[in-house]
């Protein structure tokens, strides 16, 4: 399984090339839209809450692929005082879905590190492909002129 590797400036305008990256790294896997997201996600957490959005901060995305999964690790710049977890916002609040979106967006999350850096492990299964094939229209079929 290829795993491919890259670092973004901590700058939220680099949110769209890790995004476009994502895309560009999947393309034709059906889950690179979905994966695009959480890599937008995840990186907008590292920008806003750990030293990844200060000056000269980064933040690293590694994309392992198969035809199977998806498996995307966010790995931010730390100094956070507090570890990333879902939160329950109310319906007036203007953050804190994030996380929580991409908890049920994907098959799998983990959360490891701490103050000098957290990895955010996020697996997206790929749709099980149907096993028979799909019926020809009569015509593709020959039955019809």
């Amino acid at each position: 399984m290829p795993t491919h590797r890259r670092s973004f400036p901590g700058d939220p305008r680099e949110l769209h090339a890790a995004r476009r990256w994502t895309r560009a790294m999947l393309d034709g896997h059906p889950r690179s839209e979905d994966a695009a997201l959480v890599v937008t996600e995840l990186g907008t957490n590292a920008v806003v809450h750990t030293a990844s959005g200060h000056s000269g901060g980064m933040f690293h995305v590694a994309l392992t692929v198969s035809p199977l999964a998806v498996v995307i690790e966010v790995t931010d710049s730390g100094t956070s005082d507090t570890s990333p977890q879902a939160q329950r916002p109310t319906p007036e609040s203007t953050h804190g879905r994030g996380l929580g979106m991409v908890a049920a967006l994907t098959n799998r999350l983990r959360i490891q590190g701490g103050a000098p850096g957290h990895t955010i492990t996020a697996e997206l299964d790929a749709p099980l492909r149907c096993q028979e094939p799909m019926p020809q229209p009569a015509r593709a079929q020959g039955l019809l002129p």
